[in-house]
């Protein structure tokens, strides 16, 4: 089952056939309690189980057969009917199935449960101001600096478009404030010191046994043949900031919590007009 692959036209997500949305809509009715708040031993859980987790997994994180439905903006932007009417009837020409032979109930409690696994059955209160959260991302906090959300901003770090959509507001808050951070594959800092004598520091993209690929914070991309270098010498830190406790007060700490959050579940998060330049 491969719900929504990024081929797919967004227009599939707004075909929803009459009769089933219409059947969906008034089990969901029927069935309020359950689809709002499935336990973990759900029938939507044992659905999702029996018909999703095989290509989705069981977290619907995604696996090599279908894409992860859980951090996917689009997902999580579709409407619960049109969700229904994905799973109801497939995408032609992919590799989403229709699972027709579900029942109207079973459908309303395998979108619940999607839901559920993207944090969003139950949507906690945001802790700060999520348009001051903005501001500083972009301006004292200088997020963006190295980090994207919606295509605004650096590239030296990971894209936080979905970042916030399925984290717990205390666990964005620690990766702020903790000094000590494993630095993810592909982020590593390295300096590079060529035959001649030449120094280049950037985030290593890729390696192997015999080429390396830095990006230096110009942006630019350096192919080297490891032959032709003499030494690499790779940084155990982190390029985020461990000071954010001192630079951020803490209601800025939580409104920036809180624009990670809402920005997941936007779908165009623009860039502020009074945004600081960065250095």
């Amino acid at each position: 089952m491969s719900i929504l692959r990024s081929s797919i036209p967004a227009i599939a997500l707004l075909v929803c056939a009459g009769g089933v949305c219409a059947n969906w809509l008034s089990a969901q009715e029927r069935s309020h309690k359950q689809a709002d708040s499935p336990t973990s031993s759900s029938p939507g859980k044992q659905t999702f189980t029996t018909v999703c987790a095989g290509c989705h997994g069981l977290d619907g994180r995604g696996g090599e057969r279908a894409p992860n439905i859980v951090a996917s903006a689009r997902v999580r932007r579709g409407t619960d009917a049109q969700i229904a009417s994905i799973v109801s009837n497939g995408i032609p020409g992919t590799g989403m199935p229709s699972f027709s032979s579900l029942n109207a109930s079973q459908i309303s409690g395998v979108v619940a449960y999607i839901r559920v696994l993207q944090g969003t059955a139950a949507t906690a209160k945001l802790p700060g101001d999520s348009e001051k959260g903005k501001v500083v991302f972009f301006g004292k906090g200088e997020c963006a600096t190295c980090h994207t959300i919606a295509g605004e901003g650096g590239f030296l770090g990971p894209d936080l478009s979905a970042y916030g959509s399925s984290i717990p507001v205390k666990a964005i808050l620690d990766s702020l404030l903790t000094p000590t951070r494993i630095v993810p594959a592909g982020y590593r800092l390295a300096t590079v010191t060529a035959d001649d004598g030449t120094h280049l520091e950037g985030i290593v993209r890729n390696e192997d046994n015999f080429t390396l690929q830095l990006q230096t914070r110009d942006g630019n991309f350096h192919f080297l043949q490891k032959t032709a270098v003499q030494k690499v010498e790779y940084s155990s830190q982190s390029l985020m900031p461990a000071n954010y406790g001192q630079l951020l007060s803490s209601s800025e700490l939580n409104d920036l919590a809180s624009y990670l959050i809402t920005a997941s579940s936007s779908p165009k998060t623009a860039q502020p007009k009074n945004r600081e330049p960065n250095p």
